[in-house]
Parts: structure tokens; C-alpha cells; sequence
């Protein structure tokens, strides 16, 4: 486990290198500042602050109403526990599908507000007009294909993305036109491996991420609630559990919830009392008589 002093910040030179050593990125994504510092003393490479808060955080059914603000805010909490990591703030929903205009200003909104380092958006040729513009203004961009959840309706929800060959091609196409357009990364969510194999080979020096889509990506991202059974509804069959975790705090609160019940807690040890001749001018203060 690294510690504060000998961890340096990731930066995008290292991302880069780690593709060229064939060293795997390590993403995860994070919403608030005690998992943030837990994932940076873990050395997590990467971290996306993800729309996904809106399910996972805000109980939102879908990620679409999560605001800039929602984003903004999350992130500088994520930034503050997490100094060393490259930080990546996800474009919510109609913050960057209006304009270019709108586009950059958002992404500016990310690395000014918050100190991410880069910005990721849903979309493929359709975005690339937007991704060139953001990354001309000197923000780094990561692109997101596959299964878009701002646009999973579309899609037919959430089911893997490119299974017939011509869908398969245009997701390759759309890797390669955001590259173009400038993308430093681009995510590949829930495609198969043969697709995700053959955009990573094609990709160059830029980095491909998967998730569910197999080993041959450059790095990995998980959902942490997925990781570690912390969202109540489901757990998506990409996602492996590391720990039980939700399991684990709902057995605490329903002991906490038992003990407070039966008397159990608190215990001497778990309150504070006052000195004996501090409580007997209490009492006479309030018209009392100590003895």
C-alpha cells in the first residue's frame, strides 16, 4: 500500500507509459471523500466520477437527472481524498449534447471547480465535433461507447452493445474518430471482447478502458458500489464482489438498532459525565439541593 509521501500524481505521460509497458490502468470510479482516500492509499490509477452517483448515491432510477452542480460538488469531495490519482469528471446529461459552447464550458467547469484532470462523455461521431472542441481548449477527454446509460432507452436498456457485426464496426469506427478528434482514453462499456480486443489493438498510444468487455483493454474500471454490494437493486453480471459489504452494514445497524432497543447500548463507555462538584453546583444553580 502506498502512503501520502511516496506516491506521486498520476499523470497522463504515466497513463501513456503504462500502455506502452503493457501495464494494466486500474479505474475505479468514486463519489465521495473517505472511499476517495481509501482508493488512493490502495493506488488505484484512475478515478471516475461517475453520473452513476445518481443511482448509486441520490437514488435516482437513472442518471439522467443529475445536474453539473451534483457533479461539482461530488468531485471536489473525491479530489480532496484523492490527491495522486488522474481524476475524471463524467459530462452529466444535457451538459454537453447543446453546444460545443456549452461543452467546453462544462469541462472547464470540472477542472476549474473541482481539479479534475480530464473529462469523459457519452457518444461516438455524433460527439466528435464536441470532443475536438474541449480538448482544443486544453482539457483532456475521455470518450465513452457501448452501453450509454444516458441513452440506454435508445439502446433497449442495459444490455450488451455491438453483437451483430455492423454494430460491432461502427463502435470500432467511433473508437477511432474520437482518437482522431482528440480523445486521450476512450471506455468501452459492455461490447463484446472481440470488439474491445480489436479497438485496443487499433487504438495506438490511445488508452482503451473496459467494462465487461473483456481482458484485452488497456485498464479496467468497476462500478465501487457494484465491487463491494453496496447498491440495493441489482448487481450487474460484469461486476465481481470483493466484499459483502452492504451485507455487513445491515447487519451492524440492525444490532445497533437491537441493542438501543433492549437497552443494550450505550454502555458506561460510550457516554461522558461531569465531575462530582461540578454536578452539585449544577443542581444548586438550578435551585436544587446537591445532598
Amino acid at each position: 500500500m502506498s502512503t501520502d509521501t511516496e506516491r506521486k500524481k498520476v499523470s497522463l505521460p504515466a497513463l501513456y507509459r503504462m500502455k506502452a509497458d503493457g501495464r494494466p490502468i486500474v479505474m475505479l470510479t468514486c463519489y465521495d471523500y473517505p472511499t476517495a482516500h481509501f482508493q488512493d492509499q490502495a493506488g488505484v490509477d484512475m478515478i471516475l466520477v461517475g453520473d452513476s452517483l445518481g443511482m448509486t448515491m441520490l437514488g435516482y432510477e437513472t442518471t439522467l437527472p443529475v445536474t453539473m452542480d451534483d457533479m461539482i460538488r461530488h468531485a471536489q469531495a473525491v479530489r480532496r481524498g484523492a490527491p495522486h490519482v488522474w481524476l475524471v469528471g463524467d459530462m452529466p446529461y444535457m451538459s454537453y449534447q447543446p453546444s460545443t459552447e456549452a461543452a467546453i464550458r462544462n469541462a472547464g467547469r470540472f477542472m476549474a471547480e473541482a481539479g479534475c484532470d480530464a473529462v469523459k462523455l457519452e457518444g461516438g461521431r455524433e460527439m466528435a465535433d464536441r470532443v475536438a472542441a474541449i480538448v482544443a481548449s486544453g482539457i483532456p477527454v475521455m470518450g465513452h461507447l457501448g452501453l450509454t446509460p444516458q441513452s440506454a432507452g435508445a439502446l433497449g436498456g442495459f444490455r450488451l452493445q455491438g453483437k451483430d457485426a455492423h454494430k460491432a464496426k461502427r463502435i470500432i469506427d467511433d473508437v477511432a474518430i474520437l482518437i482522431d478528434a482528440g480523445a486521450f482514453a476512450v471506455l468501452l462499456e459492455l461490447v463484446p471482447e472481440q470488439v474491445c480486443r480489436i479497438a485496443a489493438e487499433r487504438s495506438k498510444e490511445a488508452i482503451i478502458i473496459g467494462l465487461g468487455s473483456g481482458p484485452a483493454a488497456d485498464g479496467q474500471l468497476l462500478i465501487y458500489h457494484d465491487m463491494f454490494g453496496l447498491y440495493p437493486h441489482f448487481r450487474p453480471r460484469m461486476a465481481k464482489m470483493y466484499a459483502d459489504a452492504g451485507k455487513i452494514i445491515l447487519d451492524g445497524i440492525r444490532q445497533y438498532r437491537a441493542e438501543v432497543t433492549d437497552g443494550e447500548f450505550p454502555q458506561p463507555e460510550n457516554w461522558f459525565g461531569m465531575k462530582a462538584d461540578e454536578y452539585d453546583d449544577l443542581v444548586r444553580l438550578l435551585g436544587g439541593d446537591p445532598t
